[in-house]
């Protein structure tokens, strides 16, 4: 792959038009094996090898570790503000500068065993929801948007094909 295909290897999130019981299972399926996929894929690897970037210009597959499990620990409190608060406004944070900060040079297996834990809540939680609580939403205040809990499973389901793609595309020119 290219370094421009590499910065969408599965391609950009599109929000489904419509959300099935077939489509949520199947985003859940893919939360819940996201930890282990993600740790067989790098198991093997060097430290020389996890801090290859992705492409010229991003992050190392290290980075690209920590920064899911970032990124996940903020989507598990934003699914557990919109279920306790009446369309609660989240946080936003600077990915690009957490990524720079020390602990995204520590070994990948601390953001690995968050992964576990973080996904472990989350899947419990997203296989009690009721159909009311999939309409449940909060608001990004950066976008503007309020996003169903419903849209929010789909663009983490994919979020985690995305990084995936990251890693064993990088893997793939070792």
């Amino acid at each position: 792959m290219t370094d421009e295909q590499m910065k969408y290897p599965t391609g950009k999130f599109k929000a489904p038009v419509s959300y099935t019981t077939e489509d949520l299972r199947g985003w859940i399926a893919t939360i819940k094996e996201f930890p282990g996929r993600l740790r067989q894929a790098i198991i093997s690897l060097n430290e020389k090898q996890l801090d290859t970037p992705y492409r010229t210009g991003g992050w190392t597959i290290r980075q690209v570790v920590h920064h899911v499990a970032d990124s996940h620990m903020n989507s598990l409190m934003r699914f557990k503000w919109a279920l306790t608060e009446e369309n609660p406004t989240i946080k936003p944070y600077e990915e690009a500068d957490w990524a720079l900060l020390a602990d995204y040079r520590l070994p990948v297996e601390s953001s690995l065993k968050i992964l576990e834990g973080i996904h472990l809540h989350w899947v419990t939680l997203l296989e009690s929801f009721t159909e009311d609580e999939w309409n449940r939403a909060f608001l990004h205040p950066a976008s503007g948007d309020t996003m169903e809990l419903k849209k929010a499973l789909a663009l983490y389901a994919w979020h985690c094909k995305h990084h995936l793609a990251h890693v064993t595309e990088t893997i793939k020119k070792f």
